[in-house]
This record gives structure tokens, C-alpha cells and sequence, in this order.
């Protein structure tokens, strides 16, 4: 068969056989089908369809404005736009259709292979297709797919953002940020405090506490002291001073900065105090006394000094126990340099240096002179190097009050005695009389206050005033906490039996 030429209209072939078993009372027709495009070379045939029973076509569209025909389909219309050919309206008749009247056209009804043209748009709104097959976007679909596009892009840049943010973070927080770092930081504010805080105390203090430099032929060293009075007078540990023995040079730092040269005035080893006196000085601020008998214990307390010459230096702490029987010194050997001191013990840090600095209470009261420390490697006195262990002791303001009046009066300090000599190689609980006095004589001095009493050689003493002592040290420590011309009451231990005895102590100087 020829191949018709472009712009040859091509007939449409013959109806395919209709199955009679479909559901529809009558057959339907095959649509003859539409001519191919005027510019392809060629078409091929198309092949016939054959309805399925089971499958239902819909009725095909009609033209509203046409008459509607049954079972009939107007043919193809001519090549060009002109008239049918003569064979065309021949078949025509010889199909036993009617040509449609004049007048508008009838649109003929859709089928699956009549007048498909890919060129041209849907009138059901189908896209057109592209020359490469693809569907043309409708304007609405090209906006969805722009703003899909758009905010696939911000969160892709989001992603992106958070990410260099974070390792950005992290190279800033090892590395530290870019350019002059300045942090915050609080106002400035008023510096006074409460005056029973520890500041408000140590503020109060700190004028009249001093700091003493030592220096004499062989050896030196540092401690501490505070103002007892407007005339100049300091009172400070003995073996503070003790350095500078009758030659050597003492200089007094004030808080102020300020220095001045200081001579001895009086001291007295037995009770680890010495006063000296500056001279040409104005101004001074004595440290007010407290009462030692007042204090109890767990009330706060606050030492200041100068530990390892770190001057100023306050520590705060507590006393933790009252009348503790503490001798310190004795390294010459003869007993000439140990002092015994029934102390107040604080956990207030004291240290090297601390010695002669004032124990102060919430009133910033003098109630004690710091003056040794229980290291952990033993030992009293705090001229070793050990550090504190929170067992401090200071002597009791009320004992060095009346020994520093003496020295300032006198140049010396009185003893109170009781006129016997003690056995310091008793092992048993108690302080024993010896039975010979150190000069081969008898252990009670005649006319003594002891011997008025009635002690005796070989008694044991137990008691002071209802208080136990359990070696001859106590019985000293606790003698010499009270005055001369002061009662009294012992208990004695003799063959056995004990019994009281009451005596008024007399005086060293006597």
C-alpha cells in the first residue's frame, strides 16, 4: 500500500467487529480516528479495539450545540480545511451516516485514538508535552516547585550555618575569642564591716599590733607585740627578745610601715613575757585589756602576727579549752629558761612569728598573749620551724597584765611560792615534796609558807582549790596563776591519809 503524500487526508478504516455479549443494549461505535498532524510524513494504521464485556466506556462527550447522534460519528473532516474528496463522501454514504446540516460544527465525540494531537494543550487542562516527551509545568506547579526548591536551599543553609557556627563555638571556647577581652565584674563597695566580724575586729587591732626584728651577736629572729600604752611600752614573749641579749638591737615595725628603735624595759622567763619601750613616737593606740575569767569555752576568738615575718597576718578561731597546765622552753639545759603557763588553747592558726601577738575577743579585747604551739613533731615552744596543728596556747591577760606592771614598775616580776622544793623525778599521779632542797638543806624552806602550813617532807600533793594536778609542773603552773598574798586550799596525801590544807603563797623576792 502507498504511503499517501503530505497533506493527503487519510480514511479512516473500517469499524471492527462490536461484541454483542457487552453489557450496553446496543453496540458502540469506534470513533474512526483522526487524521495524523499535516506535517508528519506519514501514519501508520491504526489497529482496531475491541471492547472488553466487562469494561463499561464512558458516553462520549457531546457538543451541546450539535444535534446528538446514536451510534453514528461524522466523518473526518477534510485535508487543509477545504471539501471532503469524493471518495470521502462516498464512504460516507455507502456507511449509511448523515452528513451534519449546515450550521456549527459538532465537536465529535473523545476517544482514546481520535484527534490525539501532542502538540496542543488539554482542554481538560493537561499539560502540553515538551519535544523531549516531558509534561510542561503549569504556572502553579512551576511556583510549588520554586518555593519547595527555596526552602530546601534555606534549610540545606541552616544546616550549614549551625554547623560552622558550632566548630566556630568550639574553636572560641579552647582558644579564647578575637580582640580585648573584658569580664564582668562587681562595683566597687563600702569597706566598713559589721565591728564584731572578724574584719571589723582585725580593722580595729591592726593599728596597735606590732612587729619586732631581733638581732643580736648570735642569732636573731622575728615576733610579735602590741601597744600597752600612749608612752610607748609593747609587750611581747620573752624569748622573743631574748636574742638580743644585752647588746643586740630591736626595731618595731608599726602596721603603718613606720619603725622605730626599741630597748627592753623588763623580762621575766618564768613567765614568758618582756616589755619594751620606743621612744619619740606619737600617736600610739593602745589595744584595750579583757578579762581572762570571762572567757568560756567555744567563744570566737582572733590572733594576729606576723608568722614567718608575713606581718599583719589574722587567723580567727576558737578557744577550745581553758587552763591548760603548758611548759615551754629549757633548751640551756639548767631549767633556767622554761616557762609554765596555765594557757588558754585556741585552734586559731598560730606559727612561728605569732609569739607576743594579741588573742582578741568579739570585742577586739586583748584576753590572751599568744605564746606556743603543740607541733606535730612535739615540742612547746614556738621557736622550732613546725607549723600549726590547730593546738595553739596563749598566756592568760590576766597573768600578764599584773607581770607586765611589774616589769614596767620594777624591771622584774614577782613569783608567788610556796616554799618547798619539788621531787620533778616522781613517776606517781601527784607532785611530790623532795626530802632535801636543791642547796642539801630541807625540801620545805623553814618559816615558808609551806612549813607555816604544815607540809612536810615525802607529802604528796593531788589538789589545787578542788582541781586535780598529776605532776609537779601542774602544781607550778597552777601556783603561779595567782598572786602572791592569794589562799590556797590543798590536798595532801600522807602515809596514805588525805587531808586539807589551806596557806597564803608568798613571794620570790621574799
Amino acid at each position: 500500500m502507498a504511503t499517501p503524500a503530505q497533506g493527503t487526508a487519510i480514511p479512516a478504516p473500517p469499524p471492527p467487529a462490536v461484541d454483542t455479549s457487552a453489557t450496553h443494549s446496543s453496540p458502540i461505535p469506534i470513533p474512526a480516528q483522526a487524521p495524523p498532524p499535516a506535517h508528519h510524513p506519514a501514519a501508520a494504521p491504526v489497529p482496531p479495539v475491541t471492547h472488553h464485556p466487562a469494561a463499561t466506556a464512558a458516553p462520549p462527550a457531546v457538543d451541546a450545540a450539535a444535534p446528538s447522534r446514536a451510534h453514528a460519528s461524522a466523518p473526518p473532516p477534510p485535508a487543509h480545511g477545504g471539501a471532503p474528496a469524493p471518495g470521502e463522501a462516498a464512504a460516507g454514504a455507502a456507511d449509511g451516516s448523515v452528513p451534519a446540516p449546515d450550521g456549527p460544527a459538532s465537536t465529535p465525540p473523545a476517544g482514546p485514538w481520535q484527534r490525539y494531537d501532542p502538540w496542543a494543550a488539554s482542554a481538560a487542562g493537561v499539560a502540553p508535552l515538551q519535544q523531549n516527551g516531558a509534561a510542561v509545568l503549569t504556572q502553579g506547579q512551576r511556583r510549588r516547585r520554586v518555593r519547595k526548591t527555596l526552602a530546601g536551599m534555606a534549610a540545606l543553609l541552616a544546616l550549614v550555618s549551625g554547623g560552622i557556627g558550632g566548630i566556630v563555638g568550639a574553636h572560641l571556647e579552647r582558644n579564647g575569642g578575637v580582640g580585648q577581652v573584658e569580664l564582668p565584674q562587681a562595683g566597687k563597695e563600702s569597706a566598713d564591716r559589721d565591728p564584731d566580724s572578724v574584719a571589723g575586729i582585725a580593722a580595729r587591732a591592726l593599728p596597735s599590733v606590732v612587729t619586732l626584728h631581733v638581732a643580736g651577736s648570735d642569732e636573731s629572729g622575728t615576733g610579735t607585740g602590741f601597744v600597752l600604752d600612749g608612752r610607748g611600752h609593747i609587750l611581747t614573749n620573752n624569748h622573743v627578745v631574748e636574742p638580743a641579749g644585752s647588746d643586740g638591737e630591736i626595731t618595731v615595725t608599726f602596721n603603718s610601715g613606720d619603725t622605730a628603735e626599741a630597748e627592753v624595759v623588763g623580762r621575766d622567763s618564768g613567765y614568758d613575757l618582756a616589755v619594751v619601750r620606743v621612744r619619740g613616737v606619737s600617736g600610739l593606740a593602745p589595744l584595750p585589756l579583757g578579762n581572762s575569767d570571762n572567757v568560756q569555752v567555744g567563744d570566737p576568738v582572733v590572733a594576729i602576727g606576723a608568722p614567718f615575718d608575713l606581718a599583719g597576718t589574722v587567723t580567727s578561731g576558737i578557744i577550745s579549752a581553758k587552763e591548760r597546765p603548758i611548759t615551754a622552753g629549757g633548751e640551756k639545759g639548767d631549767g633556767s629558761d622554761v616557762s609554765y603557763v596555765d594557757a588558754l588553747q585556741t585552734d586559731a592558726p598560730i606559727n612561728p612569728g605569732n609569739s607576743g601577738g594579741p588573742l582578741l575577743d568579739a570585742e577586739a579585747r586583748v584576753i590572751g598573749i599568744n605564746s606556743a604551739i603543740r607541733s606535730a613533731g612535739g615540742g612547746d615552744l614556738d621557736g622550732g620551724q613546725a607549723g600549726s596543728i590547730g593546738l595553739g596556747f596563749a598566756i592568760p591577760i590576766n597573768q600578764g597584765k599584773r607581770v607586765a606592771e611589774e616589769l614596767i614598775n620594777t624591771g622584774r616580776a614577782t613569783h608567788p611560792v610556796i616554799g618547798v622544793t619539788l621531787d620533778m623525778n616522781y613517776s606517781g599521779d601527784g607532785a611530790r615534796v623532795g626530802t632535801k632542797g636543791s642547796d642539801g638543806g630541807s625540801a620545805v624552806v623553814p618559816g615558808g609558807p609551806g612549813d607555816r602550813a604544815g607540809i612536810e617532807p615525802g607529802d604528796v600533793i593531788t589538789e589545787v582549790d578542788g582541781q586535780r594536778v598529776h605532776s609537779g609542773e601542774e602544781l607550778i603552773v597552777k601556783t603561779r596563776a595567782h598572786r602572791p598574798g592569794d589562799r590556797l586550799e590543798l590536798t595532801v596525801l600522807r602515809d596514805g591519809d588525805e587531808r586539807t590544807i589551806s596557806l597564803v603563797l608568798g613571794s620570790s623576792a621574799d
